[in-house]
């Protein structure tokens, strides 16, 4: 399995059977290297999205229509998808499972908002917010926890799911911050490899991961930073 880090919260998932796009938000991204999208949608075959915020959903819309990749989210937020032209789509809600190719993947809680505001000043809810827990034939369980405070229900999640990878939000302010992100990784869950993200992209979030590096300290977790970009291999 190869995981690359595409800067905020969108990571790119490859195995043997499945080319994985997460919350591909690349237009606007002040950390995304515009000159590396051509390669970064290449053949994908799945998108999944967390929840319905604009810097998650990002270029969706446009990379559906480009390569044909299947989206995956929220019923709400994949009815919304619908009407702005996506094909092909996969719809479910906390809890559910939904069976792909090669992987699935099931919703689980996150404790954050979802919504799009559109051009006349609405707010749209686009359902519940979510993490997405990935389970893959032959490779390591992954967890893509969305954007999320800490809760202790992420117990039932480790019990459930046993996720050996996690990608975990640390910018604080609209997610937990790294301290408290370390508190998650280490009370409720046994992973072997986390990625932090959801920092270095806007100036009001943390710039670096660095406090969560400092708070996973000492313990047996492998924690990886990849430049924005930089593949990590498991």
């Amino acid at each position: 399995m190869n995981i690359r880090w595409l800067g905020h919260s969108a990571f790119r998932i490859d195995t043997a059977k499945a080319k994985i796009l997460i919350d591909p938000f690349f237009t606007g991204n002040p950390a995304f290297d515009e000159s590396t999208r051509k390669d970064a949608v290449a053949g994908v075959t799945t998108i999944l999205l967390t929840h319905g915020h604009g810097d998650h959903v990002g270029d969706t819309v446009q990379i559906a229509a480009e390569t044909g990749a299947t989206v995956v989210a929220n019923a709400d937020l994949a009815a919304w998808l619908g009407s702005k032209g996506v094909k092909a789509l996969e719809m479910g809600n906390t809890g559910g499972t939904i069976h792909l190719d090669g992987f699935s993947t099931t919703f689980v809680n996150a404790l954050h908002s979802s919504a799009q505001i559109t051009e006349d000043g609405v707010s749209h809810s686009l359902g519940n917010a979510n993490g997405l827990v990935l389970h893959f034939e032959d490779e390591p369980t992954l967890y893509h926890m969305g954007d999320t405070d800490i809760f202790s229900d992420m117990a039932l999640i480790e019990e459930l799911h046993q996720p050996q990878i996690g990608l975990v939000p640390i910018g604080d302010r609209f997610t937990m911050g790294g301290a408290v992100a370390a508190l998650a990784c280490q009370r409720y869950f046994n992973f072997q490899t986390v990625l932090p993200c959801h920092y270095g992209s806007f100036p009001i979030i943390a710039q670096t991961p660095d406090t969560f590096v400092t708070a996973m300290d000492g313990v047996s977790t492998r924690v990886e930073t990849p430049a924005v970009g930089g593949t990590v291999t498991l």
